[in-house]
């Protein structure tokens, strides 16, 4: 089998389930390179995988020959220069997501991008999952009939560093958490038209030193006039629980779970079972799909599935909401342009 060697840019949390992946789970990659500005990390990655190169400036990677293609799982604020430097030495993108926390940036990207040639997918990985996949599925075949309601829900069991929070580094709970959501809209519904949001700092006074908020809830109109309403939290201390729900003429469809491990326990005590304890266990499998996919449409010359635009019109309806629970006001989706939102605080 034709493998891709691929190299990895960003070595933290997930980029370390990211190199797992592509060295042990994915038969048609190699991991040759890493790159990441912590050395320790690094070479941690480096020994663990058993990885051939490891650089601490991306730079040397993009040059080294025996890269084929690039991962970047860096952070969202550093997202921009390492792809656009990835364009410049014409090696093909896997992005996580969002493409940045800036539409300019993104949109500067896309231009990056088109200018070059260079193959580009971004990291939606719900998309992946088995569940969001079949309901997809269902939804194309007019199972459902016409899906007029959408609703989403994203809950982490417990909330991140204050540094990753800071809306200059991650966006904030809006465009970091939600932006998964609002892909879903478009792709399960279609272009949103406008979106309302409240929210605020109500479990972790904390996050408001940094101007983020710990919980919010969206609601969303449809070009089409259909509605949906996307809810985040921090403060979800039971488990991970990320779920949706479409609304249909003649049907309805129910996407997630919550319990990890099929067994449940009965006592004289109560009943109960376990919970998803967080992302990197609840898609797991869809991390290594989307992994997976893109290599293989790099080998085999695919058109990516999900686009630079796909991140942009995501990113977009995110800086609306976020306007939207700044402001008080609804916000057109066609009124947001090349900005970032404010991130006046987080009360």
């Amino acid at each position: 089998m034709a493998k891709l060697n691929i190299g990895l840019i960003g070595v933290g949390r997930l980029g370390r389930v990211y190199a797992r992946d592509l060295s042990t789970r994915i038969a048609c990659t190699r991991l040759t390179a890493i790159a990441d500005t912590d050395e320790a990390a690094v070479l941690r990655v480096r020994d663990e995988f058993e990885i051939p190169q490891a650089y601490t400036d991306a730079a040397d990677l993009f040059g080294d020959p025996s890269v084929d293609a690039v991962v970047i799982v860096t952070p969202t604020n550093t997202h921009r220069e390492v792809a656009v430097a990835a364009t410049a030495a014409g090696k093909p993108i896997f992005c996580e997501k969002p493409p940045s926390i800036s539409l300019d940036d993104a949109i500067a990207m896309r231009k990056s991008v088109a200018q070059s040639g260079v193959f580009f997918q971004l990291g939606f990985m719900r998309r992946f999952d088995s569940g969001y996949a079949a309901a997809k599925a269902r939804v194309d075949e007019g199972m459902i009939g016409d899906a007029v309601v959408f609703k989403s829900t994203s809950r982490d069991p417990y909330p991140p560093s204050l540094a990753y929070a800071d809306p200059r580094s991650s966006g904030g709970l809006i465009i970091d958490m939600g932006i998964h959501d609002f892909d879903l809209a478009r792709w399960f519904m279609g272009e949103v038209a406008s979106v309302q949001a409240i929210g605020g700092v109500l479990a972790y006074p904390e996050f408001a030193t940094v101007g983020d908020i710990d919980n919010a809830v969206v609601s969303l109109v449809f070009g089409t006039g259909r509605l949906g309403v996307v809810d985040l939290t921090r403060n979800g201390i039971y488990g991970y629980d990320i779920s949706t729900e479409l609304l249909g003429t003649q049907g309805t469809l129910r996407i997630g779970y919550l319990r990890e491990t099929p067994l449940l326990m009965m006592t004289r005590a109560g009943v109960g079972h376990d919970t998803v304890p967080y992302f990197m266990e609840r898609f797991r499998d869809a991390y290594t799909t989307q992994l997976e996919n893109f290599a293989r449409n790099v080998l085999d010359g695919r058109e990516p599935p999900v686009t630079i635009d796909d991140g942009i019109e995501a990113l977009r309806i995110a800086v609306a909401a976020t306007r939207a629970r700044e402001t008080g006001q609804p916000v057109q989706i066609s009124s947001v342009e090349g900005v970032a939102p404010s991130h006046q605080g987080g009360g």
